[in-house]
C-alpha cells in the first residue's frame, strides 16, 4: 500500500504539472496497464499554429521577389509525446513531431519547386527524446532524497530553467531561441545524445548530464591576426560536454518526473526558485589565424529566478509570473550565430540592389546567441475574474531582452508584448504578441527595430 501511495502521489504532481489552469483536463489521455496505476502509458498532443506578419531586413527576397514585409501561416509545432511508467523504478520517454513548417520552408529533405514535393511540403517527422531512465533511489514521503539515472537523446542539458522549457506552458507566446544555443548546431533539436543523473534533496533540485555532442564541421576563416579571428562550430573527433542545473525551490516543490519546466502556473501553484547552471564542451569551436587552427571550448553560465504564485484576493484567481535570466556565453572568439524563427526570405541576389543589406542576412534573421552576455526578463499576470468557470481568462506579458556580443560593437535591447487568452488554461490559447528585433548593418550600427505580429492557436491534450 505504501508503494501504491507513493505510485498515486508521483502520478499526481505530474498530471497536476499538465494541467495548468484547467480544472476540466483531469488526467488527460492515460492509459492504466494495472488498475493501482503502477504501470501506465500517458500520451500528450499538441499542434500550435501561427499566423505573422513580419517586417523583413533589407535586402530579402521571398520566392525570388523582393519584399519588405509578409504575411504567413505556419505549424510551429506538431508534437506526439509518449512515456510509460513501467514499474515504480522504470520509465521509457518518446517524443516525436515536426517543426517550423511554412509555405516557402520546412518541408522533407530535397524539397523545391513545385509538384507534389515542393518547397515548404511534406516535413519528416524525427526523434525529439527517446530515453530509458531508472530510479535508483525512489522518491518517498518520508525521505529527502531521490536519485534516477538514465539514458538515449534526452532534453537534461542543464543551464538554465529555460533551457529546458516545457513548449506547451510558456508565458509568450515562444521561448527567445538563445535559451537553447546550440540549437540545431551540436544538438538535435535541444537535445543531445548522453547519460544523466536527476533528483531532489528536499527543497533542492539537480540535473546532471555526461553527453556526445551531433559532429559539426563548418570551416573557419582564415584571418591575419587573432583580435579578428572568427570561431565556428567545428569539433573534429567530438569531446564529451557536461551540463548540470542545480536548483532551490524556496515555496511549492516543482515535479521532476520529466525534464519540461513550466513556464506559467496560472496560479494553481506558489513557486519560488532561484537557479544556476552550466554547459561544457571540450575544443567545440575553431578559428584560423595565418593558417594556423586554434581549437576553443565552449562554457556557457547561467543564473535565473522564477517566480509563479496567486495574489489578490483568492475569488479573483489572480496570478503573477516572472523570470529573468543572465547568460555568460564563451563560444570562442567574436563568435556569432544569427537565428530567425520560420525564416521565409532569402537574400536577394538582384546586382541591381544598392540598398543597405542586413548583418544578420535576410528575413527576420538577427544576431541570436554570441561569445558576450544575455539578459532576459519577462513577467505576466492574470487578471481577475469573478465567474466560477469564465469563458476566457486573459493574461498580459511583457519581455525585455539586452544583448552584448563580443563580435558587435554596439549592445542592442529589443522587446515582445503581448497577451494570452485561455479558452481552457493552458490546453486551449490564443497567443497575440509584438516583437522587435535589432538591425545591424554594420557592427557597430544598428540601422533600426524592425517588428513581428504574431497569433497562435495552441491545443494540447
Amino acid at each position: 500500500m505504501k508503494r501504491i501511495s507513493l505510485i498515486a502521489a508521483v502520478l499526481f504532481s505530474s498530471l497536476s504539472g499538465y494541467s495548468q489552469g484547467s480544472p476540466d483536463y483531469g488526467s488527460g489521455l492515460k492509459f492504466n496497464l494495472k488498475e493501482d496505476g503502477s504501470k501506465y502509458l500517458r500520451v500528450l498532443a499538441w499542434n500550435q499554429i501561427w499566423f505573422r506578419s513580419s517586417d523583413m531586413n533589407p535586402g530579402t527576397t521571398i520566392n525570388g521577389e523582393e519584399a519588405s514585409s509578409s504575411t504567413d501561416i505556419g505549424n510551429r509545432r506538431l508534437r506526439i509525446l509518449l512515456h510509460a511508467q513501467l514499474s515504480p523504478r522504470y520509465m521509457i520517454v518518446t517524443h516525436f513531431g515536426i517543426n517550423n513548417q511554412t509555405f516557402t520552408n520546412g518541408g522533407a529533405a530535397g524539397t523545391t519547386g513545385t509538384g507534389g514535393y515542393g518547397q515548404g511540403k511534406k516535413p519528416g517527422l524525427f526523434f525529439h527524446d527517446a530515453w530509458n531512465e531508472y530510479a535508483v533511489v525512489v522518491p518517498q514521503a518520508d525521505q529527502k532524497f531521490s536519485l534516477s539515472l538514465g539514458g538515449g537523446l534526452h532534453y537534461y542539458m542543464g543551464l538554465s530553467r529555460m533551457t529546458m522549457a516545457s513548449t506547451l506552458n510558456f508565458l509568450t507566446v515562444d521561448a527567445p531561441i538563445f535559451n537553447w544555443p546550440l540549437i540545431e548546431n551540436s544538438d538535435q533539436f535541444a537535445r543531445q545524445g548522453g547519460l544523466f543523473a536527476k533528483g531532489k534533496y528536499g527543497k533542492f533540485e539537480y540535473r546532471l548530464s555526461y553527453n556526445k555532442p551531433f559532429a559539426t564541421n563548418l570551416a573557419p576563416v582564415d584571418a591575419p591576426t587573432s583580435d579578428v579571428a572568427v570561431a565556428v562550430d567545428n569539433s573534429g573527433n567530438t569531446k564529451w560536454s557536461k551540463a548540470g542545473y542545480f536548483e532551490y525551490q524556496f515555496l511549492d516543490v516543482e515535479s521532476n518526473l520529466l525534464p519540461y519546466k513550466v513556464g506559467s502556473y496560472l496560479g494553481t501553484k506558489k513557486v519560488f526558485n532561484i537557479g544556476a547552471g552550466f554547459y561544457n564542451a571540450p575544443d567545440a569551436t575553431r578559428t584560423s589565424v595565418a593558417g594556423n587552427v586554434g581549437k576553443h571550448d565552449i562554457t556557457l553560465l547561467s543564473a535565473d529566478v522564477f517566480v509563479d504564485m496567486p495574489i489578490g484576493k483568492p475569488e479573483k484567481k489572480m496570478a503573477v509570473t516572472a523570470y529573468s535570466v543572465f547568460y555568460n556565453y564563451d563560444f570562442g572568439p567574436n563568435y556569432l550565430r544569427n537565428l530567425g524563427i520560420m525564416n521565409v526570405g532569402t537574400a536577394t541576389a538582384d546586382p541591381a540592389y544598392t540598398g543597405d543589406r542586413a548583418l544578420a542576412g535576410a528575413g527576420n534573421l538577427q544576431p541570436m546567441m554570441g561569445t558576450g552576455n544575455i539578459w532576459y526578463t519577462q513577467a505576466g499576470i492574470l487578471l481577475p475574474t469573478s465567474e466560477e468557470k469564465p469563458k476566457v481568462r486573459i493574461q498580459p506579458y511583457g519581455a525585455y531582452t539586452y544583448k552584448n556580443f563580443e563580435a558587435l560593437d554596439k549592445s542592442s535591447s529589443q522587446f515582445d508584448i503581448g497577451a494570452n487568452f485561455f479558452l481552457d488554461g493552458h490546453h486551449a490559447k490564443i497567443t497575440t504578441q509584438y516583437s522587435t528585433r535589432p538591425v545591424y548593418i554594420t557592427p557597430n550600427k544598428v540601422e533600426s527595430l524592425k517588428g513581428e505580429f504574431t497569433v497562435q492557436l495552441q491545443i494540447y491534450l
